[in-house]
């Protein structure tokens, strides 16, 4: 039986940072790759708190092209959504999407997508946990 590890709480302003070099190295983080301990059966990650979800930017004209497909499970039920109509909707869908592509395709990608909580604006649940916050992340 192995004794649990220490969970560590990390703080991302999403401000002026790019979608997809952000939410690579978010995927990390969850996973536990950045740990020397890190074992890719096992959820060995930490928990990330995303804040000012509503200013994350694209590049490449890509804030007008984007779109995100989802089908309601009827025929015909093909439904898009750009990604203008989701960044005023919900943003925090936005990066939940892209880090959810970057997790294993299974029971452990989910449980490790439980440890992500995204927020749009400066206000977060998680004070108590004091979060780092985590400056060195390059996105631009």
């Amino acid at each position: 039986m192995r004794k649990e590890e220490n969970k560590n709480w990390y703080l991302i302003d999403a401000q002026r940072h790019v979608l997809g070099r952000m939410a690579s190295k978010i995927s990390k983080l969850l996973q536990g790759k950045h740990k020397p301990t890190y074992e890719p059966y096992l959820d060995k990650g930490d928990y990330v708190v995303v804040i000012n979800a509503e200013k994350i930017i694209l590049t490449g004209g890509k804030e007008k092209k984007k779109v995100y497909y989802y089908h309601s499970g009827y025929p015909g039920g093909l439904r898009k959504v750009s990604f203008l109509e989701l960044l005023e909707k919900n943003p925090s869908k936005i990066i939940m999407l892209a880090v959810k592509g970057m997790l294993p395709h299974n029971k452990l990608g989910r449980a490790m997508l439980k440890k992500l909580k995204v927020y749009r604006g400066l206000q977060h649940p998680h004070q108590a946990q004091t979060p780092q916050l985590l400056a060195e992340i390059k996105c631009l």
